[in-house]
């Protein structure tokens, strides 16, 4: 029962950290995201279980990828993870179909917990 996931985030160390917490979790990673365009471009042709997106990447923010794949009807469920911590910010990418927003730093514990409860 393993669910598939899209990491989304533009660090290369943060992308390592996050998929070596959800293998030790069970999840599955079948792609990594370095920008916007290449987490548009995957999220449907890779039709993820779950996403994790950061909200700073270098072409895009995250809350204009969460309103492409609300518009395109991605089914992918979202969690944001991002440094970003502004209540507007949390609340913005909630309303636009984020399921969960995790702050970094983060523990592993955390991240797969937070994914539990999806």
């Amino acid at each position: 029962m393993s669910k598939n996931v899209l990491i989304v985030d533009d660090s290369m160390y943060m992308r390592t950290v996050i998929k070596d917490a959800l293998e030790g979790g069970g999840y599955k990673i079948i792609g990594q995201a370095s920008t916007g365009e290449e987490a548009i471009d995957l999220a449907f042709d890779l039709q993820p279980d779950i996403i994790t997106l950061d909200n700073i990447l270098p072409d895009m923010i995250g809350i204009d990828i969460l309103k492409v794949y609300k518009d395109e009807g991605l089914p992918s469920k979202v969690v944001m993870v991002s440094a970003v911590g502004q209540e507007s910010v949390i609340q913005e990418g909630l309303k636009l179909g984020a399921l969960s927003y995790i702050l970094k730093p983060f523990t592993g514990d955390q991240l797969v917990n937070a994914l539990k409860e999806l």
